[in-house]
């Protein structure tokens, strides 16, 4: 029996949903940078990438204080405890409709998988992106003698690892849009982080509510 629950509070969705927006609008103009194509013009889409990447970083910030005055960051932890059930999932089961072998729940929102995944975008992607990115616009700054440079001869390994980590992200949406439509119905998921409630079993709701109460209990002694 499933039962709807608040799992996903409104800075959790805010930051979801403007992440996805930025990071959009960080790849569409990062192509045109690119030469790709062209939409907004050479000129604008590097003004607007910048724009939209100093957001990012603002947005970053905030998630980063929000993570770690929740506790929140201990969603991320890893753990080897059914993450081969869980690749196995990925790899056959989800098609054979086979039960998921990990649990979702308010205080364990990731799979063994998923936690690996993020992990690895917040503490190795995001930041090579971010530090790249600022290096292609601050390679130079102003001195008293003039222009001086960091001891950079060439920006082309920054734009290898700033292009490779740009790579890497639209692999991880493209996949993360993909899963999406594989909760209990295809628009489950989507619904779950617009609202914040998702369908969990009974079991596993009974347990949340009794760890709320105590909660609940504690901040009331």
């Amino acid at each position: 029996m499933l039962k709807q629950v608040y799992i996903y509070r409104a800075f959790e969705r805010f930051w979801h949903w403007m992440q996805a927006f930025l990071i959009f609008f960080l790849m569409l103009t990062g192509f045109e940078i690119h030469g790709s194509f062209r939409f907004f013009g050479y000129y604008n889409a590097v003004q607007y990438h910048n724009i939209a990447a100093f957001a990012f970083i603002i947005l970053i910030a905030f998630a980063i204080f929000w993570h770690l005055s929740t506790g929140e960051w201990r969603q991320y932890m890893p753990t080897s405890e059914n993450i081969i059930a869980q690749a196995r999932y990925y790899i056959t089961g989800i098609f054979q409709n086979a039960p998921h072998p990990t649990k979702k729940t308010v205080l364990s929102k990731l799979n063994p998988i998923q936690k690996l995944v993020y992990l690895g975008l917040k503490l190795l992607v995001i930041p090579v992106m971010v530090l790249s990115g600022l290096l292609f616009m601050f390679y130079r700054y102003p001195s008293k003698s003039g222009i001086t440079g960091l001891n950079i001869d060439s920006l082309e390994s920054i734009a290898i690892f700033h292009t490779a980590g740009a790579f890497i992200l639209v692999s991880f949406v493209i996949t993360h849009l993909y899963l999406i439509t594989t909760g209990h119905t295809i628009t489950s998921n989507l619904n779950a982080m617009i609202t914040g409630y998702e369908e969990l079993e009974v079991d596993e709701v009974e347990v949340i509510e009794v760890r709320n109460n105590e909660i609940k209990t504690e901040s009331i002694q």
